[in-house]
């Protein structure tokens, strides 16, 4: 499942640091074309899986 956050990702990278204060703004900044190492990071960083990031990602 492929996670699309370009669109309205400026939204969703503050709520995702509100839900996730260990999250950073450089964590969060991606530049075009890498959004997929981007959510790579956050997988690791948060521990949790690609589908469960995808689905808080979403919910957002």
């Amino acid at each position: 499942m492929e996670t699309m956050v370009v669109g309205y990702w400026n939204g969703k990278k503050e709520k995702i640091k509100q839900k996730f204060p260990g999250i950073t703004e450089q964590d969060l900044n991606f530049p075009e074309g890498k959004e997929k190492e981007m959510m790579e990071k956050l997988e690791y960083k948060l521990g949790i899986a690609k589908l469960d990031l995808a689905n808080i990602i979403e919910a957002l």
